[in-house]
């Protein structure tokens, strides 16, 4: 029993170091390979971020197009890399932090960060946040990166556990089980 518990602690530590790693090195994760054809109709917009009193220029589609690179990575529970996976608040973390961003890996977290924001007013860039899957849950259980600008139907980029086609993909609010689930879209740019 002593060596599964050494064994335990051991790939603790190296997970947290690796988290640790992550936090203060975000730049120097690698970019996964997989490419995807971001929408070219929609014109860039800076858009800025105060991290300590320093501005920082964050463009929403540098995030939108870090974020659909992704596509087809596979889903893993608590992941936060392309190499293991990622889940839902795994994946919000690791886009924004590539741009040093803050956002923490919980959902339960991102719905009180940046401010809210109307689902008309969902813009590429804001984070959107639905309940879990149970039909009575009424906390935030997923999240991901909203894709479409206003007007348009809410289109959305993240990590998802379905059994059917998991990992990071794109959905829509709009006709589908996420319109019942939706809580809230938040803006961190």
């Amino acid at each position: 029993m002593r060596y599964v518990w050494l064994v335990f602690l051991t790939l603790a530590s190296v997970l947290l170091g690796r988290l640790a790693w992550v936090r203060l090195h975000p730049t120097s994760l690698p970019v996964a390979s997989t490419t995807a054809a971001v929408p070219a109709s929609t014109p860039a917009r800076p858009v800025a971020y105060v991290v300590s009193n320093k501005r920082v220029p964050v463009r929403a589609d540098s995030i939108v197009a870090f974020a659909m690179r992704q596509l087809g990575t596979n889903y893993c529970y608590a992941g936060s890399t392309p190499e293991t996976g990622f889940d839902c608040s795994g994946f919000v973390n690791y886009v924004f932090a590539r741009y040093k961003v803050p956002v923490p890996h919980s959902t339960a977290l991102l719905i009180s960060i940046g401010k809210g924001v109307a689902r008309e007013e969902a813009r590429r860039g804001d984070i959107v946040v639905f309940t879990g899957t149970a039909s009575t849950s009424t906390s935030p259980g997923h999240a991901g990166i909203v894709i479409s600008d206003p007007g348009q139907p809410l289109r959305f980029v993240h990590s998802s556990s379905a059994r059917r086609e998991s990992g990071v993909k794109v959905s829509q609010v709009e006709g589908t089980d996420y319109e019942r689930r939706f809580m809230q879209v938040r803006r961190v740019l």
